[in-house]
């Protein structure tokens, strides 16, 4: 598969991320009478994954994230050359992604932008947990969602299931730690939001990018330990 097919793949793959999870929050998680709260919001996340995962992830093997393309990288299983140019496409198509949901979502009369689904520590997370707790969470999410996706990508794993398993698994990840950070595990999603939002999110972005790639790193390098090809 061409190096342009697989960016694509990327784009919308992250594009569809960024547009369903965060606009799930945007536009419907607190909805009068209707609103799918954040457990809602958790399986909107873990459904965009599972989609295009099925659709695209044959085409570029379904990163969308910043940090799966360097917990990849770090188990052996996705080459150095391509993992600047899969970080940038998953940027780009995650901008889009929330600049399209800024577009809908400014539609409204009396739409306020505010933390526009963005994530954050202190003042900026949801049960203001500090800077310590939403690091180690971004950390320890992102390292056991990396074990997921290594694990159900296995060549001994179910084939087919794979999407399955890693959509329910980013579920369960939102579902434990929105209340702390607003859940990134993904700096493509953090960086997408922060952008549009109208706080202060821009500068604890920093957060966002380090916590998850560490997570990732490090649940690569576990990996090689589990990997049936060792």
């Amino acid at each position: 598969m061409s190096l342009s097919k697989k960016l694509g793949a990327e784009f919308f793959g992250t594009f569809w991320l960024v547009l369903g999870g965060c606009g799930s929050a945007v536009l419907a998680a607190g909805f009068p009478d209707l609103g799918i709260g954040f457990m809602g919001v958790a399986l909107a996340f873990g459904l965009t994954v599972l989609t295009m995962a099925y659709a695209v992830g044959h085409i570029s093997g379904g990163h969308f994230n910043p940090a799966v393309s360097f917990g990849l990288w770090s188990a052996g299983k996705f080459e150095t050359k391509e993992l600047l140019p899969y970080i940038a496409a998953q940027v780009v198509g995650g901008i889009a992604g929330a600049f399209v949901l800024y577009l809908i979502a400014t539609g409204k009369a009396g739409f306020e932008v505010g933390g526009f689904a963005s994530n954050g520590f202190g003042e900026l997370s949801p049960g203001k947990y500090s800077l310590f707790s939403v690091v180690l969470t971004e950390v320890v999410m992102t390292f056991m969602f990396l074990f997921i996706i290594l694990g159900a990508t296995d060549k001994l794993a179910p084939s087919g299931f794979a999407p399955i398993a890693i959509g329910l698994g980013l579920t369960l990840i939102h579902l434990i730690s929105i209340p702390v950070s607003n859940t990134s595990v993904n700096p493509a999603r953090s960086t997408a939001a922060a952008l549009f939002a109208d706080t202060a999110a821009l500068s604890q972005l920093w957060v966002f990018w380090a916590a998850p790639i560490a997570g990732a790193v490090l649940a690569g390098i576990v990996w090689r330990f589990f990997d049936s090809d060792n």
